[in-house]
């Protein structure tokens, strides 16, 4: 379980600030996977790097009482000068995994090749999904926060991604954020919407499609 305890989150723009949240508690459940939609800025990747501890409240309490992931298609993951190989290296000395085997995992996964010896600055950003993705699944966790890294590489590689994260799926929960209606309606069973420093839960995706659109059709009007 992730618990949001009255937490505000904001950035300081010209003229006052962008709220993300404000004083929002909120829960989510162990057993179900969240689709997050809102439109542009309204703090969708900041949500997940806020779940993720890679981004602190400005105020409130996260509590999670389960192994999160970093967010899959944040390059903050990664150190720029350092290899593909030892970012790897790394990780799997944080979280406690078997260095050879996340590396020989995400050699295989993320068909890198000879880059993966490369620093990652070198990496465009489809390789470095790549191997977020490859790293994220070689280590275990109980809940995957994915940022559109489903969308990248080729229609083949999208296949591998998708069966990787199905299996992944049948023990492990999901957060995600897509802008492919598609996408959230494959992997999550319910959904929520951000927006003006609030976000709404709802119990299928369906709803959460509902008032998103909504809500962009009377942005466009």
């Amino acid at each position: 379980m992730i618990e949001f305890r009255e937490v505000t989150k904001y950035y300081r723009v010209p003229g006052g600030r962008k709220a993300v949240l404000e004083n929002a508690s909120f829960t989510f459940d162990i057993g179900h996977n969240y689709g997050i939609l809102g439109g542009n800025g309204a703090g969708k990747s900041t949500l997940l790097r806020l779940i993720s501890g890679a981004e602190p409240p400005n105020s409130g309490r996260i509590v999670r009482r389960a192994r999160v992931s970093f967010p899959l298609g944040f390059s903050g993951t990664f150190h720029g000068h350092l290899s593909g190989r030892q970012n790897c290296t790394f990780l799997a000395r944080v979280y406690g995994a078997d260095e050879h085997a996340v590396d020989r995992f995400v050699a295989d996964f993320s068909e890198l090749g000879r880059y993966l010896d490369m620093p990652v600055q070198t990496y465009s950003s489809g390789m470095a999904a790549k191997l977020a993705f490859g790293v994220s699944l070689a280590l275990d966790f109980d809940v995957y926060l994915v940022d559109e890294v489903t969308e990248v590489g080729d229609a083949r590689f999208r296949q591998k991604c998708a069966q990787a994260f199905r299996d992944r799926a049948r023990r492990s929960d999901v957060v995600m954020v897509s802008h492919n209606s598609h996408t959230i309606k494959a992997y999550c069973d319910r959904g929520a919407v951000l927006g003006e420093g609030r976000i709404e839960f709802f119990d299928s995706v369906d709803d959460a499609m509902r008032l998103h659109r909504s809500r962009m059709g009377s942005l466009d009007a």
